[in-house]
């Protein structure tokens, strides 16, 4: 999630706040299998290691047991999530950051052989959008779902990720998903309606919640549970409260 625009600067809006969220809890509960009816594959678009598995971890595991192929596209190796740290170099990050990933995956039951790592430059993948569209739809087949941050998530990369993912979905006749991982920092819950209507909440059973939470504990650098970080981590507890729910939110 790395380096982030100035609204989503702080600590944003408690997790206690969303639990008492009128429209959040008006939005239509489904099964994941739901979801996924007439899915050939679930592409899932990732701008940095661990917003996959913070959006949809839950659903990703509901693919695989449906027997649907899952890949995961990582854009960017969030190389600079803690700039000019001392320790923590953007080639320090890089191999952590993809080890990280890995042990995620494996925590949902997956592989090396289910993700794709990209390297475009963390923070620039805005000036890389048209070549990403481009990979996208070379991947991508009628049939398949394609999950992708929401376009107005507030982050520079997650936006360009979500166009990008779009646009290719559009040109293949995929179907596209978008999910808010940022936007749950600054929305407000107190507002009259939410900004999706089109949206759902993909209910989780318990042992997929428990397992999307020993993915998120494979994030060390990000979670802060390394010796020798020394700063406020990029998912502190505050943070992480929002990705404890027993759903996830899918918009489309």
């Amino acid at each position: 999630m790395d380096a982030v625009t100035v609204r989503i600067e702080g600590r944003g809006t408690p997790e206690s706040a969303w639990q008492t969220c009128a429209w959040l809890e008006a939005l239509p509960s489904v099964r994941a299998d739901t979801v996924l009816l007439g899915a050939r594959r679930l592409i899932v678009v990732s701008p940095h290691p661990d917003d996959e598995v913070l959006a949809c971890g839950g659903l990703m595991q509901a693919a695989l047991a449906e027997g649907c192929n899952v890949q995961v596209v990582s854009v960017t190796d969030g190389e600079a999530c803690y700039p000019d740290h001392p320790r923590w170099s953007h080639s320090r990050l890089r191999d952590a950051r993809r080890r990280e990933l890995a042990s995620a995956m494996q925590a949902l039951g997956m592989d090396a052989t289910h993700v794709s790592a990209l390297g475009i430059p963390d923070g620039a993948v805005a000036r890389h959008e048209p070549d990403l569209a481009a990979h996208l739809a070379g991947r991508l087949l009628p049939g398949d779902v394609v999950v992708a941050p929401w376009v107005q998530d507030a982050h520079p990369d997650h936006e360009a990720v979500g166009r990008a993912a779009a646009a290719a979905a559009l040109s293949c006749g995929a179907r596209v998903l978008q999910y808010p991982v940022w936007a749950w920092h600054w929305l407000d819950p107190s507002a009259e309606s939410g900004p999706w209507p089109s949206a759902q909440r993909v209910a989780l059973c318990a042992d997929a919640q428990a397992r999307k939470q020993r993915a998120i504990s494979a994030f060390a650098t990000q979670t802060g549970a390394v010796g020798d970080l020394e700063c406020e981590p990029i998912l502190p507890e505050y943070v992480l409260a929002r990705f404890h729910r027993p759903y996830e939110v899918l918009i489309g």
